[in-house]
C-alpha cells in the first residue's frame, strides 16, 4: 500500500475523521490548531481510536511530541514547525515524516531531513489560508518531481476533482485537499468520487 495515498485529505475535527474513514480513505491528515500539548495529546489518542482496526492512516500535522506521545505513527510538519522540532525523537519514534515546502531553500531544508514524502503548495490559489507564497502552478510540480526523484511529491493548495488529473499528470504521487471536501455540498459523494479517480491513477 503506498503512503501517502494517491488522495489525501486533510480536516480538522474527529467527526470528519470518522466521516473519511467509514468511507474507506486511505490517508488522512488531522491538522487542529490553537491547541496546548494536553490537549493535542488527548485529541491525537482519540483519533488513533478511530483509526484502530481499520485501513486508514492518520498523520499528525505539527503536534510532533503530542504524536510521540500517543503512539502515532505518521507526522507532517511545516518549515516553521521543523525548525523547532526534534527530528532525532521523531524518528527514535519511529514515526514517518513528511513536509512542506514552497520555494528551492525550504526544499533544500527538507530533503536534508530524509523525509518519507514532500508537500509542495499551494498550487492554485487558495481562501483556506493566508499564505505568502504565491500559486506554484502546474510547472513546479514538474521541477520539484525531477528533484525529489523517488520521494513521493504530495500537491496541495487550491485542488478540486476537476483540476486533479493535470495534477497528478504532472508528477503529483498525492493530493492533499481540503476545502474540496470539507466545503463540497455533497462531501461523501465528492471523497467516493475521489477515491474512483484516484484508483484509475494506480
Amino acid at each position: 500500500m503506498t503512503y501517502p495515498d494517491r488522495f489525501y485529505p486533510v480536516i480538522d475535527s474527529i467527526d470528519w475523521l470518522k466521516r473519511l474513514v467509514a468511507l474507506g480513505v486511505g490517508t488522512v491528515q488531522l491538522r487542529a490548531k490553537d491547541l496546548d500539548l494536553a490537549a493535542a495529546t488527548a485529541l491525537v489518542r482519540s483519533a488513533l481510536a478511530v483509526t484502530r482496526g481499520t485501513s486508514t492512516k492518520l498523520v499528525v500535522n505539527d503536534w510532533w511530541q503530542a504524536a510521540i506521545d500517543a503512539g502515532a505513527e505518521h507526522v507532517h510538519l511545516g518549515q516553521e514547525d521543523l525548525a523547532g522540532a526534534d527530528v532525532p525523537a521523531i524518528r527514535r519514534a519511529g514515526l514517518t515524516l513528511g513536509l512542506s515546502t514552497h520555494d528551492d531553500d525550504e526544499l533544500d531544508v527538507a530533503l536534508d531531513h530524509a523525509p518519507d514524502y514532500v508537500a509542495l503548495g499551494p498550487i492554485y490559489e487558495t481562501t483556506i489560508k493566508v499564505m505568502r507564497f504565491g500559486p506554484q502552478g502546474l510547472e513546479r510540480i514538474r521541477t520539484w518531481k525531477k528533484r525529489v526523484g523517488a520521494i513521493p511529491l504530495v500537491a496541495i493548495g487550491g485542488i478540486t476533482l476537476e483540476r486533479a488529473p493535470d495534477v497528478y499528470a504532472s508528477g503529483a504521487d498525492s493530493i492533499a485537499v481540503v476545502s474540496d471536501v470539507t466545503r463540497h455540498a455533497d462531501p461523501d459523494q465528492r471523497v467516493r468520487d475521489w477515491l474512483a479517480l484516484a484508483a484509475r491513477q494506480g
